[in-house]
């Protein structure tokens, strides 16, 4: 899957949680995290262990060195969170499933007492992840299942380095780092939007900043053009499934027309692919999988305002605590003024 799904689950207060809610979903959750818990072993240890695999204590090594130049120049916590190690003996660590009615695409919400409401529910176990979706099918949902890699627990937990996130490379495990302590840093409860561009933001411009500090080049321009092109393709989708979805159709016409909808999407991306990407099928996987509204979700909930993050961090002058007081005053603001707020940053100057 393109998008960076991330899982913020707020375990914290598990017991607190209302008795309307599914006891066995939090028993589940309550498990999954003691298990996790349990299971953390220190960095250190890991890689001074000759018993390991080198080429993980090799990996390690490399992202502590990202960990503590997150705490000393990013200026995010300075904890133990990404200082401890976990082998969870599997590719993710909980499975997150979407769902939207059939013709919206508002998402189902869950809420929990510290993260709020966000748009999925998350298990531990891929097969209680397909019974979910399963369930929300039967319902007539649109549902999407996906594995995450890594989640934060908001500062209440010591968050590990997992297995999970060891896939993708050394720079792929500093973003992750970057991007989940952002979390531990400042969090708005029932804003996903905010806090998944304020922590994507801070990944960019911390990644930007790692490479500077090791020497390398910045990333590819190319590559990141792609990645903003195919976002505002499937955003572009999104906003016309939205007009159709508001029109007084019969059933039947409005799934015609929403199965035209995602064709058109299939036929533009490849002419996107074929004319200006030279035929680079990055993400041939994504577009030709089965389609429906709940894939759309993450898409923008990621980077909706990231342009305005950026466009304050330029404003603090690029100094990263004097930036993160200004995020702290937006956050504090009602939800309506925030987000008018966001659109004023993110809104060029006029020529």
């Amino acid at each position: 899957m393109t998008p960076r799904v991330r899982c913020l689950l707020a375990i914290a207060l598990i017991p607190l949680i209302n008795g309307c809610s599914s006891a066995s979903y939090y028993a589940q959750l309550a498990d999954g995290q003691r298990q996790l818990l349990q299971a953390r072993e220190p960095v250190a240890k890991v890689i001074a262990d000759p018993q390991q695999p080198s080429a993980l204590r090799e990996h390690l090594a490399r992202a502590q060195a990202a960990r503590t130049f997150a705490s000393e120049h990013l200026h995010l916590p300075d904890n133990r969170s990404y200082r401890l190690y976990v082998d969870l003996k599997r590719p993710y660590v909980v499975w997150n499933v979407f769902a939207t009615p059939e013709f919206s695409l508002n998402p189902v919400t869950h809420c929990f007492p510290i993260a709020g409401c966000v748009a999925y529910r998350g298990y531990y176990s891929q097969g209680a992840a397909r019974g979910e979706a399963a369930l929300q099918r039967q319902q007539g949902k649109d549902v999407l299942v996906s594995g995450v890699e890594a989640y934060s627990t908001l500062g209440w937990f010591d968050d590990p380095i997992l297995n999970s996130m060891l896939t993708w490379g050394d720079e792929r495990l500093a973003t992750l780092i970057f991007h989940e302590l952002a979390h531990q840093r400042f969090y708005v409860k029932d804003d996903s939007e905010f806090n998944e561009s304020f922590a994507s933001f801070v990944e960019q411009e911390g990644t930007r900043q790692w490479r500077a500090r090791q020497g390398l080049p910045p990333s590819s321009a190319n590559s990141l053009q792609q990645r903003d092109q195919f976002t505002a393709l499937v955003l572009d989708t999104r906003q016309r499934l939205q007009k159709l979805y508001a029109q007084p159709l019969p059933a039947q016409e409005m799934r015609q027309r929403k199965a035209a909808q995602f064709d058109r999407m299939r036929r533009d991306y490849r002419q996107l692919r074929d004319q200006q990407w030279a035929g680079n099928n990055r993400f041939d996987a994504w577009i030709n999988a089965p389609m429906n509204n709940a894939k759309l979700l993450p898409f923008g909930l990621y980077d909706q305002w990231v342009p305005a993050f950026a466009a304050l961090f330029k404003h603090s002058g690029g100094d990263w605590q004097v930036f993160y007081g200004q995020v702290e005053q937006l956050g504090k603001l009602p939800m309506a003024q925030r987000k008018a707020a966001l659109q004023q940053w993110a809104t060029p100057p006029p020529v």
